[in-house]
This record gives structure tokens, C-alpha cells and sequence, in this order.
């Protein structure tokens, strides 16, 4: 059979993912805060969109409206009763016997002086107008608009600046403020130098030697601790301003990895004291500050906003409904649109407008399907977890994706997709809407699974609940939750522990026992 080439037709079906569908599927895992720098975008990109009013919006929330309404209210013009309506001569000389101060020194706007200025717009007889007052608040400001009091609030200082200042008085070496300004480019938030000094120095063709020399200048600036490499150098540097640096706590902070295990017995061998000693060395250890530079902030701290809220009923049952500020809203302008469309000449103009139309349209139903899809999940999720929301973590069930996606008809994706970054608030807290998903663990008894994250809260329980006298191991632990019908292997008791962070059995028995003899001592 020859091999040649013709034209064949075939019917088949496909999934074709166009833009605006992959747009409705990223709208579906942003965050609350994703979804509103988003948005954000895309009323600047489409004039056709517009950010809705009041509840919900992504403008400034009501009560910055509110401040800012009110601070436009106070230029319109003098209130009865307000100050600015007596008569008062507010030349230099008045102001300086009423006041009993020097105003040879105050700020005057620019062109005519304020007092001139005022005396100028005032009508006669009248004391002084909404302009005058504007222009002097203002602070210079001519164009009759109000003061931006933003532009006079001091920004908060960082790590970076506060060492920067303090190298420009300890460094009068031009050579060596240059060193010490790339090793503090190098330090985190935190405080600690992240950077290979001999990188450093090679980059700026030094000597190492040099670069150490500032590095130690740099060591001896506020806050106690900063430019340290790791969390031995900066206790140590913390030490040694409070002359504590001795012999024996050089050698306690050259073994922290003894003191995390508080293995007391092995450090009083290797610092030659006693045990006594090694308390109270461990108890200054504590009172030092492992992160210098946290004391300046990082990055600043993005407030959790549910975006789902669970209440009690009055019939007994769950009231679960969407969180109205995490759900940002935009509406399309259509007499905007009519608009601009009657006034468009030109192809490109019109396939512009059409187009933005055409996607404002498109972004406002998928908002309104995003919302009605978390709220279905959100429902159905609490419809399971049921026993969670009345009793406690002790009685959370066991649940999938599959689960809720077959309850109420939807993929396991998107499923997935609307519980990530997702938050509800429940009368027991908030919780991520992944925290109600978790495996299952079998009975002893053949009977109902219980969660994983139930079998977790209860290993912390158990662990609480211990005495120096009675440390329970791993062993002890699966002994128990098997006489409590739970079927868990000791590999699975250490992974839940170590999720937990919690130590050993013999680390928690020496930590227990340390902690006595502090508390005896």
C-alpha cells in the first residue's frame, strides 16, 4: 500500500482554554488580597470599570471616607462658633502677645505673607475665610487645595537607615563607610549578615582583614546583636557589652545545640560548673535577643480577613454567608460606554472600546460565579462538619476533595482551587478551608475513621498533660489512643509529633527536669 497524503474531516470534542476562562479559573484561587491588587489593575487598564460604592467595594473602607469627607467639610467653610469666625488680627505681632511667643520665625506661604493674604481675601469686618485658612494650613500650598497631611507624617525608620546613620559617625573613612555600607546592604531583618564577608570584600577589592575590621565596628551599633553571622556570634556580641562573656559562657553558647536538648549534665562537664551555675547561665541566655533587628519591623503584616462567616442559627442550625469586605466589587459604566462609543470615529478606537466592554462584562460574572462557588463549598463544608463546629477539633471528621466535589457537582480542581487561601470565621475561630480536609485514620473496632487532625490534637493533649515523672514515648502514646479505638502506628504518633513541633520523650524529660530546678531555685 502506497503512502501518500490527503485531506480527511473528523468531529471531536475539546477543551479549548480561552483567555477569559483562564482568567475565571485564577480568580478562583486568588486570596482576598490577590483578588483586590487584581482588580486594582484592572480599573486602571479598563475605563469601563468602576469600583462600586459603599460595602464591598476595593476603594478606601468607609470610615476613611468618612475622615475624608469630614476633612473636606472643614474647608468648605466655617462652622458657627468656629474659631475662624471671630476677628482676629493674626499679624505677627498680635499672635506673638496673645501667644507669648517669638513668631519672627514662622512659616509664611509662598507669594504674600499668610496674614497679608488673609487680610486680602477677607471681606470686611470678617475675620478670616475658608481660603485664607486653607492657604495656611497648607503650608505654602497657592492652588486651594486641602494640606496633605500625609506628605508631613514621618515614615518609621528601618534596620538599614538606623545603622547607615550610625556608620556615617563611626566610619570618617570614606573607604570604609563604603565597606560598611555594603555589609549592611547585606544584613536581613532580622539583623544577621547573610552575606560571605570574603565576597564582600573581593567585590569592593579589600582585604578581608579590612572588611572584618568594619564588620567589628559595625558589631558594636544599636541594637545589641546586629551584624552577627549566625545566633552564636550574636549572643556572644550581646555578652560581651554586658561583660558576661567569660570563659565558662564561651563555652556554654559554643554548645547550643546541648543547650536546645537543655542536656544541663554534659555542659557542666564541658563549662567546669556546677549545675547551679548552668541554670543561671541559661536563664541569662533567655533574657537575650536572638533577632536584633525584629525591633524595626519587616515586612508589613497583611491582616487575615475571612472570606466566609459561620453563625449560629436561631433554629440551632449553621448561618454560613460570604464576608461582604473580602469581596471586592466592580461594575461596568454602561452609560460610559454608550458614550464613548457614539463618539469613537475610528476602527481601532471602536475595537478598543469593544473590547473593553466585552472583558469588564466578562470579569463582573466571574466575580458573581467565584463568590457563588466558594459560598456552595463553604455550605457544604459545614454541613459535614457539623460535630467540629458544635464539639470541638476532638470531633472532626475525616473528609476529602472528592467528598464535597460529588456533593455538590463540581471537579475536584476547582474544589481545590476555592479552598486554597480561603478562610472562614467560625464561633471556634478562623480556620483555612483546607484545615476541614484531612485524612482518616481506622478504629480498632472497625467502626466510623477518625480525622488525622483530631488523632494530632489528641497526641498534644496527652502530651500536655504529662509530668516530670511520667514522660510518655511514642510507644505509651499508640498504647493509648488504641484503648481509645484508634488504630495509629508509632511512625505515625513521631510524624504528628514532629508536626507539632513537640520534642522527644527523653528531650521533654530533661526539659521538664530543668525547668524544675529553675523553679527551685
Amino acid at each position: 500500500m502506497a503512502i501518500s497524503t490527503k485531506l480527511m474531516m473528523r468531529q471531536g470534542q475539546a477543551l479549548v482554554m480561552t483567555p477569559q476562562l483562564l482568567q475565571a479559573i485564577k480568580l478562583l484561587q486568588f486570596s482576598n488580597v490577590e483578588l483586590a491588587a487584581f482588580l486594582h489593575d484592572e480599573l486602571e487598564r479598563n475605563p469601563l470599570l468602576e469600583a462600586q460604592e459603599g460595602e464591598g467595594g476595593i476603594d478606601a473602607p468607609d470610615s476613611a471616607r468618612g475622615e475624608e469627607s469630614s476633612v473636606a467639610d472643614a474647608f468648605e467653610g466655617p462652622q458657627e462658633g468656629d474659631w475662624a469666625r471671630q476677628e482676629l488680627a493674626i499679624d505677627s505681632a498680635t499672635l506673638s502677645a496673645d501667644l507669648g511667643a517669638d513668631m519672627s520665625n514662622a512659616f509664611e506661604a509662598e507669594g504674600p505673607a499668610v496674614g497679608e493674604r488673609a487680610r486680602d481675601e477677607a471681606p470686611d469686618g470678617a475675620g478670616l475665610s475658608a481660603t485664607s485658612w486653607t492657604g495656611a494650613a497648607g503650608a505654602g500650598s497657592t492652588d486651594g487645595e486641602a494640606p496633605n497631611l500625609e506628605a508631613y507624617v514621618a515614615d518609621r525608620q528601618n534596620l538599614h537607615e538606623h545603622l547607615a546613620e550610625q556608620l556615617a559617625l563611626a566610619c570618617p573613612d570614606p573607604r570604609h563607610r563604603i565597606i560598611g555600607q555594603a555589609i549592611i546592604d547585606g544584613i536581613d531583618d532580622s539583623g544577621y549578615l547573610r552575606e560571605d564577608l570574603g565576597d564582600i570584600a573581593a567585590r569592593l577589592d579589600a582585604e578581608r582583614a579590612e572588611a572584618e575590621h568594619v564588620l567589628a565596628t559595625i558589631q558594636t551599633f544599636d541594637p545589641s546583636g546586629v551584624g552577627a553571622r549566625d545566633l552564636a556570634e550574636c549572643l556572644a556580641i550581646q555578652l560581651k557589652e554586658r561583660d558576661r562573656y567569660d570563659p565558662a559562657m564561651q563555652a556554654f553558647v559554643a554548645n547550643l545545640a546541648l543547650v536546645a536538648r537543655r542536656d544541663f549534665a554534659q555542659l557542666a562537664k564541658i563549662c567546669g560548673v556546677d549545675a547551679e551555675d548552668i541554670v543561671d547561665m541559661a536563664a541569662e541566655l533567655r533574657r537575650l535577643e536572638p533577632k536584633p533587628g525584629r525591633a524595626f519591623g519587616g515586612a508589613p503584616i497583611q491582616p487575615l480577613i475571612a472570606d466566609v462567616i459561620v453563625r449560629a442559627g436561631a433554629d440551632g442550625g449553621w448561618r454560613v454567608e460570604l464576608n461582604a469586605d473580602a469581596l471586592p466589587r466592580v461594575l461596568v459604566n454602561h452609560s460610559y460606554a454608550a458614550q464613548v462609543s457614539a463618539a469613537a470615529t475610528g476602527p481601532t478606537d471602536k475595537s478598543f472600546i469593544s473590547n473593553c466592554l466585552q472583558n469588564a462584562n466578562w470579569l463582573t460574572k466571574s466575580l458573581e460565579q467565584r463568590a457563588r462557588t466558594i459560598l456552595r463549598v463553604a455550605s457544604e463544608i459545614v454541613r459535614l462538619q457539623d460535630a467540629f463546629l458544635t464539639h470541638g477539633v476532638e470531633h472532626l471528621r475525616p473528609l476529602n476533595l472528592r467528598t464535597v466535589a460529588d456533593a455538590i457537582g463540581m471537579h475536584e480542581s476547582t474544589v481545590s482551587r476555592v479552598t486554597s487561601n480561603k478562610y472562614m470565621m467560625t464561633p471556634r475561630g478562623v480556620f483555612e478551608l483546607k484545615y476541614f480536609f484531612s485524612a482518616s485514620i481506622a478504629t480498632t473496632s472497625g467502626g466510623a475513621a477518625h480525622s488525622a487532625e483530631a488523632v494530632r490534637f489528641r497526641i498534644k493533649q496527652m502530651i500536655d498533660r504529662e509530668t516530670p515523672d511520667e514522660v510518655l514515648s511514642d510507644d505509651a502514646i499508640v498504647e493509648r489512643l488504641k484503648a481509645s479505638d484508634i488504630d495509629i502506628a508509632r511512625r505515625t504518633v513521631a510524624k504528628y509529633r514532629d508536626s507539632l513541633r513537640i520534642p522527644s520523650s527523653v528531650d521533654r524529660r530533661r526539659a521538664k527536669l530543668a525547668q524544675g530546678r529553675m523553679t527551685a531555685h
